[in-house]
């Protein structure tokens, strides 16, 4: 199959395609773990679906908290979309091969998706701070335009943010021999290092976009949720308190299941060069396909009304 391939009687070249992997080491069970794979994605895009259609069709949910909630669900229906079909090809039928200029198509959607998720758990931690800080402004202050403009802004800053990667690493030379990729999809980090060639402006500026953007906002998540400790314990009632902080629970399990793997991830991919490649692969499994399976999850458990809303669809769906 390779020696059909032409690399220009060359060293260096732009190679034709990568070859993906699936879990190293658990090839011989690719077709049990595929089980496993396309569960969690039916249940990923199902229940994101859900709470968009639920968000959409319920007026007495048309307020900003449950619009940034059908965005990070639009995000994670995305994010789903992004690694679903090389990631089941590789498992269902060993189709390994993905071309070039597909690898950063793929690449570009999925960091873009993971970026716009990072603005949106920020913006949510927003409408929280000034829903308790500032209750009676909270109408007044993310009104519909604001938040179409908070949404506009944030597609925009994904996109200027991630559109130079794939021409930095278009204009890298490749040897031929280095084209098995880490995973069953194309990350940034495991692109770049098959390149036969100085890698050092994709890493600055791979750092940077990271650190502009996921990292920027978990700073400022975290800023969010300090004021919002302060506004909290300055009020009197105790039950007052707990309710308060309540309605925060479940954008805090969201932002801790996001931001812990994409650390992880980030982690790995700098100083884990020593790690067995399952550990590569499992880390980057947990990052791009937990969040959105238990986003739906965690919102419907805690939030009563996003639940009677998803169940009411439900109960629409199979009247039609």
């Amino acid at each position: 199959m390779f020696s059909s391939w032409s690399f220009a009687n060359i060293s260096f070249c732009q190679p034709p395609a990568f070859l993906m992997i699936g879990i190293p080491g658990l090839e011989a069970v690719h077709g049990w773990i595929s089980i496993l794979f396309s569960s969690m994605y039916t249940a990923a895009l199902t229940g994101n679906c859900l709470i968009f259609l639920a968000v959409r069709r319920t007026p007495s949910l048309h307020q900003p908290m449950y619009y940034f909630l059908s965005m990070l669900a639009l995000t994670d229906v995305g994010l789903t979309l992004s690694t679903m079909p090389t990631t089941l090809a590789v498992l269902w039928f060993d189709h390994r091969l993905i071309g070039f200029n597909a690898c950063l198509a793929q690449m570009f959607f999925l960091h873009f998706f993971s970026v716009v998720e990072s603005s949106v758990l920020l913006a949510m931690s927003f409408d929280r701070f000034v829903a308790i800080s500032n209750p009676l402004r909270y109408a007044s202050v993310l009104t519909d335009s604001v938040i179409i403009r908070i949404g506009l802004a944030i597609v925009a800053r994904a996109t200027v943010s991630l559109f130079p990667l794939p021409f930095l690493l278009k204009r890298l030379n490749y040897c031929p021999g280095k084209i098995l990729l880490s995973h069953s999809f194309c990350f940034h980090a495991d692109v770049m290092k098959r390149a036969c060639a100085d890698i050092t402006v994709n890493i600055i500026y791979g750092l940077y976009v990271v650190l502009s953007t996921v990292g920027f906002d978990s700073l400022l998540i975290v800023l969010s949720y300090t004021l919002i400790l302060h506004t909290v314990m300055s009020l009197a009632s105790p039950r007052e308190r707990i309710r308060a902080l309540n309605t925060c629970v479940s954008h805090i399990l969201a932002v801790l299941v996001f931001f812990i793997p994409v650390i992880g991830v980030s982690m790995i991919h700098r100083f884990g060069r020593h790690l067995p490649p399952i550990v590569h692969a499992l880390v980057a499994y947990v990052y791009l396909v937990v969040p959105p399976v238990l986003n739906p999850i965690i919102y419907s458990v805690k939030s009563k009304p996003i639940r009677e809303a998803m169940l009411w669809v439900l109960r629409e769906k199979r009247k039609g």
